[in-house]
């Protein structure tokens, strides 16, 4: 056994139990292409420890669908398999009690990669005896090796709200009713009681709007539900006697209220909310007054993650990310708290996560990973203070030889600072290298983070750095910030964008003469708007599932469908036509110079395939070349490893003809 001695902690190093019998292994790594090793997902995820210790679980791929492996905690030895037979698969799961687990069941469809989910969830105790299906409509048997007792349908979609792992019989699930409304604002969901062994349902409560999302307290009684209504504004309701009450009788005059947990007494709450426009604040709140108290807030920037401790329900630290990423603590005397501490001082420049925990917090699943790492897992022993490593998440790549990402900030051409980051290819000189501007999608809520990222990782391996622009309209910097961006999608957005560009150009890091632009999503209109109004920057642009016709989004996609949808589309994009038409790329391609390569899902709702066809149509009236990558059973990415691998290297191709590589 080696051990490792990491600041305050020891860290065994033993490796998680090879289980090559279930899953083919990546040990023949140098038998597939770089765009296989850097397209293909996670060995290992959703790493749990069971509420006593007992066991530990993890979801792994077994012929191209999802297993879920359950260990024995101490002799890492494999106990089970738990798996779907024909075209289903396991989703997410929770251990719902000490011996028993609750997992959702998913369905490979022929005309759609990405999973579909039809609201079924199933329980079963960790050696595979005892399977009950829980939740959900007659749709087959799982396979533990006894068949499935099946419970009455009930016409609903099912999602695990509270384990409540201290309840040996009984979990929360909240339910959205199949009613055929084509709006979920018009939706009220169900939390129900259900008996972890007999399926038996009890109704709790009902939400009092659409597109609920439900939290309970320290007791696992439901307190809190947040949603949307018809015009996409955000309600929140605190539960009192049975009765939902709107938090705005409390008259704190906070937008883009969330409560986060309760605190020390079950009227008072800590929550995050924004005043006039500002970034994100952590308040602690009492319910009975509507007194309100600011705890955390930082200038720049949102938080990013909230640190809930496992045992008693109760915020004790927060996450901010203004470049590399930093810690504020609600409470230092906390457990928790000087748990955090120990792990980050023991796993220096690394972010950790607590991703899993038991019941006296003896046991922690930790994840720690950075721009370098796509993560490693962990047991920590609390009480002895030691790490036991126990597998990477993509062993078949190196952290020693991945890329740096590093954060950058510049000023735009109308004075706001933008920040965003640079990924430099390892063992290569950051001077005027070939570089690839990727723009993330959303815009709006939606913002790029320092991190491991797949794509970028595997242009970096090939010698091309990267720029990733956090542009106005982007979550994360504060209200005022992201509203900028508000139907200025073809402009001012794509300004920032181009700024970024030449501010790394300016610098030193990239040669103005081999730049290409390449993203998905929103980022795959920007690639193709950003071509349109700087085209001498730009060699080639790259637009994977872009939106390519504004107008085209208020009639096709599964925004539209709604009236929350429709409402937003009038808010971000405005509805004159003359703006609409002058930001959408099919209506400017004899602006364009860059070549141009174009993939997309056949599926994809998000962005239709209509948004592909409308630019096509204007290119071939041009007579203007393009390449093409089309997945018919695709939606709005590619979920697929093989249909990744396949972008990868095409996309590869194209970029190395047109940056000269």
């Amino acid at each position: 056994m080696k051990l490792c001695r990491l600041a305050t902690l020891a860290v065994l190093c033993l490796p998680m139990l090879p289980i090559s019998t279930f899953a083919a292994t990546t040990s023949a790594a140098n038998a597939l292409s770089q765009a296989q090793l850097f397209s293909k997902g996670d060995e290992y995820s959703n790493v749990k420890i069971s509420p006593t210790g007992k066991y530990l679980s993890a979801i792994t791929s077994v012929e191209g669908k999802n297993v879920l492996l359950v260990l024995d905690a101490q002799t890492k030895k494999l106990l089970n398999a738990i798996r779907f037979p024909s075209n289903a698969q396991v989703g997410t799961y929770e251990w719902a009690n000490s011996e028993r687990i609750v997992l959702a069941k998913e369905y490979l469809k022929g005309w759609s990669d990405v999973p579909q989910y039809y609201g079924e969830l199933m329980a079963v105790n960790a050696d595979g005896s005892r399977p009950k299906y829980l939740f959900g409509y007659n749709s087959g048997e799982q396979q533990t090796g006894s068949n499935l007792k099946k419970n009455t349908a009930i016409n609903a979609t099912a999602f695990i709200l509270d384990p409540l792992p201290d309840d040996e019989r009984y979990m929360l699930v909240n339910a959205l009713p199949w009613t055929g409304a084509r709006d979920l604002s018009e939706t009220r969901q169900d939390v129900y009681r259900v008996d972890l062994f007999s399926g038996v349902r009890k109704r709790i409560t009902g939400s009092p709007i659409g597109q609920a999302r439900f939290m309970t307290d320290h007791d696992g009684e439901v307190r809190f539900v947040a949603g949307e209504d018809s015009k996409n504004i955000t309600k929140v309701f605190y539960r009192k006697d049975g009765d939902w009450i709107n938090t705005d009788k409390l008259n704190l005059g906070l937008t883009d209220f969330k409560p986060l947990s309760f605190a020390d007494d079950k009227n008072t709450i800590y929550a995050a909310g924004r005043s006039q426009g500002e970034t994100l604040g952590v308040y602690r709140i009492n319910l009975e007054t509507g007194d309100k108290t600011e705890i955390i807030q930082d200038e720049k920037v949102d938080p990013n993650n909230f640190w809930i401790n496992g045992t008693n329900k109760q915020l004790y630290a927060v996450e901010f990310e203004n470049g590399y990423p930093s810690y504020a603590f609600i409470d230092n005397g906390d457990s928790h708290a000087k748990l955090l501490k120990d792990l980050l001082g023991a796993l220096p420049g690394h972010q950790v996560r607590i991703v899993s925990e038991t019941r006296d917090a003896e046991k922690l699943v930790v994840v720690a990973f950075n721009d370098r790492n796509p993560g490693d897992y962990y047991i920590f022993d609390t009480k002895k203070l030691k790490l036991e490593y126990l597998a990477a998440a993509k062993k078949w790549l190196d952290p020693e030889q991945m890329a740096e990402v590093k954060p950058i900030s510049f000023t735009s051409r109308d004075g706001k600072t933008v920040n965003g980051y640079l990924t430099l290819p390892f063992g290569k000189e950051a001077k005027n290298l070939p570089l690839v501007v990727n723009p993330h999608g959303g815009p709006h809520g939606i913002r790029d983070w320092w991190g491991f990222d797949p794509q970028n990782q595997y242009l970096a391996s090939q010698g091309i750095a990267v720029l990733q622009v956090n542009f106005r309209g982007s979550g994360g910097y504060g209200d005022q910030f992201e509203r900028a961006g508000y139907q200025k999608w073809g402009s001012d957005i794509q300004y920032d964008i181009i700024d970024g560009t030449q501010y790394v150009i300016d610098q030193g890091f990239a040669d103005k003469e081999r730049v290409c632009i390449a993203g998905g999503s929103f980022g795959g209109y920007s690639a193709l708007q950003s071509a349109v109004l700087a085209p001498d920057m730009f060699k080639c642009a790259v637009g994977f599932a872009g939106v390519y016709d504004l107008e085209l989004m208020f009639d096709e996609g599964d925004v539209a469908r709604t009236r929350s949808g429709t409402s937003y589309l009038k808010d971000v994009l405005g509805q004159d036509k003359a703006t609409l038409k002058a930001m959408s790329p099919s209506e400017n391609v004899a602006k364009l110079k860059a070549s141009l390569l174009l993939v997309h899902g056949g599926e994809d709702e998000r962005a239709p395939i209509e948004q592909l066809e409308s630019l096509e149509k204007a290119l071939k009236a041009h007579n203007y070349p393009y390449q093409k990558l089309v997945m018919d059973n695709e939606g709005h990415g590619f979920y697929n490893d093989e249909h990744r691998a396949k972008y990868y290297e095409q996309m590869l191709g194209f970029l190395k003809t047109n940056l000269k590589l």
